[in-house]
């Protein structure tokens, strides 16, 4: 899981491993080898360093850690809102899960055509 977010945020930032390595504040001489042992999965990621590489990578922690594309890209965008948003999104989500799959379905595609390009 981490592997493979890592090095998926690192690409879309357009960062190297050196830069990411460097921005943990690693050594600049191991900064490369290091990210490059963790997106290989030589190294497993200690969680301290968890939470400084989403530092480095400016994402949250959640995000290097989520089991599904789908799940990243949830955490990825609710990391751009406010706590008050965030929070108001995390009761809509809920309230669409609790909702039947028909209703929830109809509502979602409603939705999602309204707002696509």
């Amino acid at each position: 899981m981490v592997a493979a977010r890592l090095r998926q945020i690192r690409q879309l930032r357009g960062l190297s491993q050196r830069d990411v390595g460097i921005r943990m504040g690693l050594d600049k001489d191991t900064a490369s080898a290091r990210i490059s042992r963790y997106e290989s999965e030589a190294m497993t990621v200690s969680l301290e360093s968890l939470f400084a590489l989403a530092q480095a990578l400016d994402v949250p922690p959640a995000y290097l850690l989520a089991d599904t594309p789908a799940m990243a890209d949830a955490i990825l965008a609710l990391g751009t809102e406010s706590a008050t948003q965030q929070t108001r999104l995390a009761e809509a989500v809920a309230a669409l899960v609790a909702m039947p799959v028909g209703q929830r379905k109809a509502l979602l595609e409603g939705l999602l055509d309204t707002h696509r390009p």
